[in-house]
């Protein structure tokens, strides 16, 4: 069994990392995926038989790394997911991006349409039947070149929303050929989600978890990320 990277575990939640380009839960792939991994470590751990409960409350894209967590009951699934309505539920991302964008900091504001034929992901407008109002906050922190490193806070969780409204201004993810194209540059995709922050379901203990991207790779090598940001914790 492949090892899992826990970062946190109680008897309600499972703090993982997730690895590049692994599912967060089964695809048309038929790939291993991290929700399997997790059930099937809990039943090995724990000795469990028959089917183990493993609550997904979030996703990430296949191919963006970071931390993820999981519930282990019904009950902690509905309050984690009721956070992320109430925006208690916090999720940060570091992005390379390829270009630099031209306001420094910036809230984006676009409605996007899933393509379930293509799996892609559509700026459209706000009439279009199926569009989904799309949000985020970034801030550049750093520049080397012809490509800058930026800090993504989301305000909603649309599939692929990161890649699709970065884009949209120009500066596409580094290593985004699908979205981006050529001027993505080819590489492994700079996304990485490096910040969760949560009240835990039960406990109610603000729970805060930070994980670096990879040091030892390219384009991250060119960046300092652990003094790039400070994060203005809320007061619980």
């Amino acid at each position: 069994m492949e090892e899992l990277n826990i970062l946190y575990e109680d008897n309600h939640i499972i703090v993982v990392l997730k690895p590049q380009n692994i599912p967060s839960c089964e695809d048309e792939s038929k790939d291993k995926d991290l929700l399997s991994m997790v059930k099937d470590y809990i039943k090995v751990k724990y000795n469990k038989p028959g089917n183990v409960y493993v609550g997904l409350v979030h996703r990430l894209d296949r191919p963006t790394g970071g931390v993820m967590v999981f519930a282990k009951s019904s009950k902690a699934a509905a309050r984690l997911s009721e956070q992320m309505k109430t925006g208690d539920f916090e999720k940060r991302y570091y992005a390379v991006l390829a270009g630099v964008p031209k306001e420094e900091k910036a809230t984006l504001t676009h409605y996007m349409k899933k393509n379930a034929v293509n799996n892609m992901v559509y700026v459209c407008p706000p009439t279009v039947e199926g569009a989904k109002f799309a949000e985020l906050e970034y801030t550049v922190i750093e520049q080397h070149g012809d490509i800058s490193l930026a800090d993504i806070k989301l305000h909603t969780g649309r599939s692929h929303q990161i890649r699709v409204q970065m884009n949209a201004i120009g500066t596409p993810v580094y290593g985004d050929m699908r979205y981006g194209g050529e001027k993505a540059k080819k590489g492994k995709l700079a996304l990485w989600a490096y910040y969760l922050a949560f009240s835990h379901p039960i406990s109610k203990e603000r729970m805060v978890f930070r994980v670096e991207p990879p040091k030892d790779e390219n384009p991250w090598t060119l960046f300092d990320t652990e003094k790039s940001v400070t994060i203005i914790k809320p007061n619980y």
